[in-house]
C-alpha cells in the first residue's frame, strides 16, 4: 500500500471530527433544533465550500459528467440523506457513546451486502470466510446488547445522576431502544452507501466532485423535507450561538472535510485500512462525553461495544487474509514469467 503515514494521520483526524460532530449535534438537538434543518444547513454549507474547490482541484483530470454519473451521484445523495436522518434520530434518542459504538457495525453490514451483490465470495472451507461470517454475527449480537441492555453507570459525574430504573438487566427506557434501532438502520444504509460510492469512484475517480454532488443532493432532499415537515419559521433560527457554531462545524468539517478525507483515504488504501479506525471513535467519545459533557458510561454500552469490536476485528482479519491470498496468487503467476525471462538472458 506504499506509505500509509498520511492516510493514518488523515483517518485519526477524520475520526476525531466525526465524534465531535456526533456530540455537537446531540447538544443542539437537545436544545430544540430538528435534525432535518441541521442536515440542510450543514450540507448546503459543505456544497458551497466544495463547489469551487472540487472543480479547481480536478480541473486537469475531470471526467465528463454524464446522465449515468449524475444518476449515481443522486443515488449516493439519497443513501447519504437517509443515513444522516437515521443517525441523527438515533443520537437524539440515545447517546453519543452508543452512536459511536454502533458505527462498528458498518464493516459487518458491508460484508453482508457485498455477499448479496456478489462482490464478495463465501467459501465455507476457508478460515477467512468463516472469520468474516462469524465476525458479522458477533457484531450484530453486540449491537443488540448495546441497544437492549443499559445496566449500571460505570463512569459518571455529579451532573449525571443515575435513575434506579436504569439498573434493570434489560432497560425499560423506550427512547434508548428506539435510538439504537435508528442507529442500526443508519449502519445498514451507510454500508450500502460505501458499496455505491466504491462503484462510482471506479467510473468517476474525481473524489471531491463526487463528494460535492453528494452534499448538493442531500441539501436538496433535506430542503424538500423541511418545507413539508417544518412549518414553524422559528425552527430555522441559528440562535443561540451553539446552533450556528455547530452548523458551521458540521458543514465545513463534518461534511466537506471529513467525508473528503475519508474518500481520499479509501481511494489510497482501500476499505480495510479505513475501517480499522472505527473503534478509536469509541474511546474518544467516552472520554469527551464523561469529562466535558457529564454523560454517564453504562455497562451495556461497554459490553456491547466490546462484542462489536471483537466481531469487527474478526471481519477485518478475514479480509486481510483474503488480501494476502490474492497477493500471493499474483506473485505466483509472475514467477514463471520471471524465470523464463532469466533463462532467456542466460
Amino acid at each position: 500500500m506504499g506509505n500509509v503515514t498520511v492516510p493514518f494521520v488523515g483517518m485519526i483526524i477524520a475520526e476525531c471530527v466525526q465524534v465531535a460532530l456526533i456530540i455537537l449535534s446531540k447538544q443542539v438537538m437537545a436544545q430544540g433544533m430538528t435534525s432535518f434543518i441541521f442536515i440542510f444547513y450543514s450540507n448546503s454549507i459543505a456544497a458551497l465550500v466544495l463547489l469551487p474547490s472540487s472543480f479547481y482541484i480536478h480541473r486537469f483530470q475531470r471526467p465528463p459528467i454524464t446522465f449515468s454519473s449524475l444518476s449515481g451521484f443522486f443515488l449516493l445523495g439519497v443513501l447519504g440523506y437517509l443515513a444522516q436522518v437515521f443517525g441523527y434520530a438515533g443520537i437524539y434518542y440515545s447517546s453519543s457513546t452508543l452512536a459511536t459504538a454502533m458505527l462498528n457495525l458498518i464493516p459487518g453490514f458491508t460484508f453482508i451486502l457485498a455477499v448479496l451483490f456478489r462482490m464478495e465470495q463465501l467459501d465455507w472451507k476457508s478460515y477467512s470466510s468463516l472469520a468474516k461470517s462469524l465476525g458479522t454475527i458477533v457484531s450484530i449480537a453486540g449491537a443488540f446488547i448495546a441497544t437492549l441492555y443499559k445496566g449500571v453507570a460505570l463512569l459518571k459525574t455529579p451532573s449525571s445522576p443515575v435513575n434506579l430504573s436504569q439498573q434493570l438487566a434489560f432497560s425499560q427506557d423506550t427512547s434508548w431502544i428506539i435510538g439504537g434501532s435508528f442507529l442500526a438502520a443508519d449502519c445498514v444504509v451507510a454500508s450500502a452507501f460505501i458499496i455505491v460510492q466504491a462503484s462510482i469512484l471506479k467510473k468517476y475517480p474525481a473524489g471531491l466532485i463526487v463528494v460535492f454532488f453528494y452534499c448538493f443532493f442531500v441539501a436538496i432532499l433535506s430542503a424538500v423535507t423541511c418545507l413539508v415537515v417544518e412549518r414553524d419559521i422559528n425552527a430555522w433560527s441559528l440562535q443561540p450561538k451553539l446552533r450556528l457554531l455547530s452548523v458551521l462545524y458540521s458543514g465545513v468539517f463534518g461534511s466537506a472535510f471529513q467525508v473528503g478525507v475519508t474518500t481520499w483515504c479509501l481511494h489510497q488504501t482501500g476499505p480495510v485500512f479505513v475501517s480499522m479506525f472505527k473503534p478509536i471513535g469509541i474511546v474518544i467519545s467516552v472520554v469527551v462525553g464523561v469529562v466535558f459533557l457529564g454523560d454517564a458510561f453504562y455497562l451495556g454500552s461497554l459490553i456491547g461495544a466490546t462484542v462489536i469490536v471483537i466481531g469487527f476485528y474478526s471481519v477485518l482479519w478475514g479480509k486481510s487474509k483474503d488480501i494476502e491470498a490474492i497477493s500471493l496468487e499474483s506473485r505466483g503467476n509472475q514467477a514463471p514469467l520471471l524465470k523464463e525471462n532469466s533463462s532467456e538472458n542466460i
